[in-house]
């Protein structure tokens, strides 16, 4: 069975968790400047480089996996959310991006193998890339709107690398996460299919938007629907949201997107909202109890978390969906589905 079979074969049978962050567990570990740094000989000073983690203290991310899986996480994402040239460039670490994302698959691969191979749980490996600190859709100049710091060709070439990367170190799927600007994610898509035509096999997708107000729209001003027809060309195997906000004003939005997309619907919320300090104060059982009310509603196939999760959060929601149905993929009408930053239906 191809990855896209087995994915879909075990959300049919039951509601998959998703893991947490790796950042906030990083930052746990106290690391120093040269922990990070390592024997790369990088110059720049590597504190707050969590991707470069993988390839420097491997230990660390995998004792984080293993804390994901352990609490029920069977659907692992990789440490790579700024393992791309853009990123990196931050740092001085331009010249490592393949290496830092091919380790980060491996580490994520053999946790899930070894898990396996005891319980016999299926397992999957996404192998996720962030939006970078750049946007294609918006100008950091007030005074030129329409200056760019970067091609949409720059920003393909940019996640090509790390998606090649990240396939090589043995991710089943490539996610498309924390997508803010729209136009970057379209750039990340054309990156991954011409990936998959050079190697003659499919690479299957995982998007999921980030909203940046309660009206519904990422930065560049879609909403959740034009958004999903957009980007719903490109097949990918689950949809979703990710951070935004908790799941207590994230429902809305969940719920129309389980409305109008044909694929699995992913979510994975932030653990409430950041106090005055940056912090995050929700529970664990509290984030579990409404994101249950969400698997209650049929409206989700694979749940994890976002900022401020952590593996008690993971154990959480993972308990409290145990013996719910998960949601069925709905079968749409055929109809022509436009959209700007509105969607635009035209019907037969």
């Amino acid at each position: 069975m191809t990855p896209r079979e087995r994915l879909l074969a075990a959300a049919a049978r039951r509601i998959l968790t998703k893991d947490g962050p790796y950042g906030t567990a990083i930052q746990k570990a106290k690391l120093a400047a040269e922990d990070y740094a390592g024997n790369t000989g990088l110059v720049q000073d590597q504190k707050g480089n969590n991707d470069l983690v993988n390839l420097t203290q491997p230990q660390i991310i995998r004792a984080i996996c293993d804390s994901y899986i352990a609490a029920g996480a069977t659907v692992l994402a990789t440490n790579t959310f700024n393992a791309n040239r853009i990123s990196q460039a931050d740092y001085g670490a331009e010249a490592l991006v393949r290496e830092i994302n091919v380790a980060a698959a491996r580490i994520i691969r053999e946790a899930c193998e070894e898990a396996t191979a005891k319980d016999g749980i299926p397992r999957f490996v996404c192998g996720a890339m962030g939006p970078t600190n750049k946007t294609l859709s918006l100008s950091p100049d007030v005074d030129d709107p329409g200056y760019r710091e970067v091609t949409f060709d720059e920003m393909k070439d940019v996640y090509r690398e790390q998606a090649a990367a990240l396939v090589e170190g043995g991710a089943d799927f490539v996610l498309i996460e924390t997508v803010f600007d729209t136009l970057n994610c379209k750039a990340a898509i054309m990156a991954v299919k011409e990936l998959e035509a050079e190697q003659g096999r499919e690479i299957p997708l995982m998007i999921s938007l980030t909203l940046t107000d309660l009206s519904g729209r990422n930065l560049s001003g879609h909403t959740v629907e034009a958004f999903w027809y957009t980007v719903r060309h490109a097949r990918p195997v689950t949809i979703g949201l990710n951070c935004s906000f908790g799941a207590d004003q994230l429902r809305p939005h969940v719920q129309l997107l389980s409305s109008i997309a044909d694929a699995l619907l992913m979510a994975y919320p932030n653990a409430g909202l950041p106090n005055e300090l940056g912090e995050y104060d929700e529970l664990p059982e509290t984030t579990a109890a409404l994101v249950r009310q969400w698997a209650e509603g049929g409206r989700v196939n694979i749940l994890g978390g976002c900022c401020g999760s952590t593996p008690e959060h993971i154990a959480a929601v993972a308990k409290a969906v145990e013996g719910i149905a998960p949601r069925p993929v709905p079968a749409l009408a055929h109809e022509m589905r436009l959209a700007g930053l509105e969607p635009f239906t035209i019907a037969a």
